[in-house]
Parts: C-alpha cells; sequence; structure tokens
C-alpha cells in the first residue's frame, strides 16, 4: 500500500497557511462559510473549515463560523442542508450534519481552551446531537436525514453513520467538561458502535451499488469505529481497487476521478493506524492540484488529466487537506 516517505511533515507548513488563507478569503462577514465565491454553504463543510481555521491559530475566525450555525439553527435542533447567505435553499435535515457540530466546538475547545464558549455552545451541540439520536432505529443505524416534509429517509449511511459516531463520541466530551449528564448518549452510541462493525447490511440499503464510493471504504477507519488489525485488513482489501498510483483516492469506483478531499481523508485513516509514510505519500500527491492562491482544485480526471469539476475549488477541500497534515505532523 503506497510509498515510502518522500517529504518531512515540515514540508506542508507553507502549504497549510495558504490554504488557511483561502478560507479566510471566503468567509462570509456573518461568519459562514460557503464553497466558493458567490457557492452554497452547509453545516457539515462549514464545521471543517472551522477547524482547519482553529489548527492554524484562526481561532476569532473558527468562533465566528460556529456562532453563524448556532443562530441558523431549527428549533429542533437541525440545520438545512444547503444555505445561499443565510437562506436556506434545500430543506432537508441531514442527521450527520445535526451532530457534526460537537466534533467542530470540542476542536476549538481543545485548541482555546476557552469554557465559555463551549458553554455558549452546548445549546446548539445538545439540541443537534438529539436530533441525530431521534432517528436511531433500534438495531442502531440512524437514518439519514428528515425529508423537506420533515419525514425521515428510510435508510441509513455508512459513511454519515461513522461520523455521527465519532460527533456524539465528542459531544460526550462536552457534556463531561460542563458537567451535563448525558449517558443515554453513550448508550446509543455503543449501539450505533456495534451496527457498524458487526451489522454492516443495516447501511446503504436505499441507495446505489454501497461498494461504489471510496468514503463507505474508509469512514469508519478514518472516524475510529474500526481499529488495529480489523482496520488494516479493511484498508487493504480494497486498496488498489480506490487508489491510483501517483495521485490519490477516487471517489468512485465507476468513474476516474481522484479528489483531494478522499486523498486526504484516506491519509487521516492511514495515520490513526500509525501508517505515516503511506499517510504523506498521499498527501504528497495531492500537491499537485494546489493553485497558486491557496486552494485546492477539487480533482482531476486522471484519464484525461483535466480538472474535474471543471474550474472548481472549495473551501472544504482546503480545509480536508490542512486537517490531513496537521494530524500527519502531530503524530511524531
Amino acid at each position: 500500500m503506497g510509498q515510502t516517505l518522500s517529504k518531512p511533515p515540515e514540508r506542508y507548513r507553507e502549504v497549510v497557511q495558504r490554504a488557511a488563507g483561502f478560507i479566510q478569503r471566503h468567509q462570509l462577514p456573518s461568519g459562514a462559510i460557503p464553497y466558493y465565491e458567490g457557492g452554497v454553504a452547509d453545516p457539515w463543510d462549514m464545521v471543517e473549515c472551522a477547524i482547519a481555521l482553529d489548527l492554524c491559530g484562526h481561532s476569532e475566525q473558527a468562533a465566528a463560523a460556529y456562532r453563524w450555525l448556532r443562530t441558523s439553527q431549527n428549533a429542533d435542533g437541525s440545520w438545512f442542508y444547503q444555505y445561499l447567505g443565510d437562506e436556506p435553499q434545500d430543506h432537508a435535515k441531514d442527521s450527520n450534519h445535526s451532530a457534526y457540530v460537537a466534533t467542530g466546538v470540542w476542536q476549538h475547545y481543545l485548541a482555546t481552551h476557552d469554557e465559555a464558549f463551549l458553554a455558549e455552545m452546548w445549546p446548539a451541540v445538545d439540541l443537534g446531537v438529539q436530533f441525530a439520536l431521534d432517528l436511531q432505529r433500534p438495531d442502531g443505524e440512524i437514518f439519514w436525514a428528515r425529508d423537506g416534509g420533515n419525514q425521515p429517509w428510510p435508510g441509513a449511511l455508512l459513511t454519515g453513520s461513522s461520523c455521527t459516531w465519532r460527533s456524539v463520541s465528542h459531544a460526550i466530551a462536552i457534556a463531561g467538561v460542563l458537567g451535563h449528564d448525558r449517558s443515554r448518549w453513550s448508550e446509543a452510541n455503543a449501539k450505533l458502535e456495534t451496527a457498524i462493525r458487526a451489522r454492516p447490511w443495516l447501511f446503504d440499503r436505499h441507495g446505489e451499488n454501497a461498494r461504489r464510493y471510496a468514503m463507505n471504504w474508509y469512514y469508519p477507519v478514518m472516524c475510529g469505529v474500526l481499529t488495529g488489525e480489523e482496520a488494516s485488513r479493511r484498508l487493504q482489501a480494497e486498496w488498489h481497487d480506490f487508489v491510483i498510483e501517483g495521485w490519490g483516492c477516487r471517489c468512485s469506483l465507476d468513474q476516474p476521478w481522484v479528489t483531494v478531499a478522499e486523498t486526504c481523508e484516506l491519509a487521516m485513516a492511514l495515520t490513526n493506524l500509525g501508517r505515516r509514510d503511506q499517510a504523506a505519500a498521499l498527501l504528497d500527491w495531492t500537491i499537485q492540484l494546489l493553485d497558486d492562491d491557496g486552494g485546492f482544485w477539487t480533482g482531476i480526471n486522471v484519464d484525461e488529466r483535466t480538472i474535474w469539476p471543471p474550474g472548481q475549488k472549495t473551501t472544504w477541500t482546503a480545509a480536508a487537506a490542512i486537517i490531513s497534515m496537521v494530524a500527519l505532523a502531530d503524530q511524531r
């Protein structure tokens, strides 16, 4: 799997700071962070960008993003799927989106040790996690979303559920710092973990071929649900299906598209397993798609050697690069 470490983690320092500047330049006065200038924003990717900003020392900008989320939250604890400025564009409510704010707020606390901000964001975290857990089924899986009519979408996604497991773990940590009893969250998360590890048939039953997407392959490892040899076996089993040598991780098996975000997330999964050389090889490959303004092109069609989607650079792609590069540098 992969090649050996060719450059030290320090090699990414300038890349990380330039990518942070790219995100900062796209943040709106409201605190929201859209995908690109004039584009939509979604709660999950905004949290991803805020985490990246905190990792680069830009905690005031990260806090502004979280405060936008706090004021935009629906009364039931959810957020709408996408926003243009402050206006909802898609009225679906994603359970993973609602829970992920806990991961961002926890990372902000680790970066700043600001317990007052933790308390300020607690109501949003509390409601967001509860919205997600209200969609949990008796066998442990969590339905993906509620539709525009507020009806549950009858299916659970492995990627989203793995991330929700991680987010609930962070929410439990926040509750512990603030002295709130959320033991029921621990019970719900244990059921979710069991479902992910032992009942794969519960997930992605209503989607297209679940094996098609790389995220379904590596997310249980990246999020820490699977660890050790179990995680290593999972990555090894499909490595040659998804990884294109010299380029990175394709996002789906049926297309020749390698994307920076998937490649960086796979690098994070490898970093979790202590496979720093392989993680660094993937990250080195992503530098080919770094633009002069500090942003990364979303991906490339490897067969045609053309940017895919054409002309697209997103803030969340820059954020994934930052988080994966910092994680690799920190694991020494």
